[in-house]
């Protein structure tokens, strides 16, 4: 037989899973000093730079 679910427990424990998932990526993004920030945006310029160089038209 199948388990028997608490369809508003449920509910409730999807939307805190969905909340800490929220949290963690504004922990990550503003949790970070601004060297860090500015350091990651460099990184990804440098990146995205690198990428285009190596396209073809």
């Amino acid at each position: 037989m199948a388990e028997l679910v608490n369809l508003r427990t449920a509910r409730k424990r999807k939307a805190r899973e969905a909340a800490a998932k929220d949290a963690a990526a504004n922990r990550a993004a503003f949790g970070q000093t601004k060297a860090q920030k500015q350091k990651r945006k460099a990184e990804a310029n440098r990146a995205a730079r690198a990428l285009d160089g190596k396209k073809r038209e």
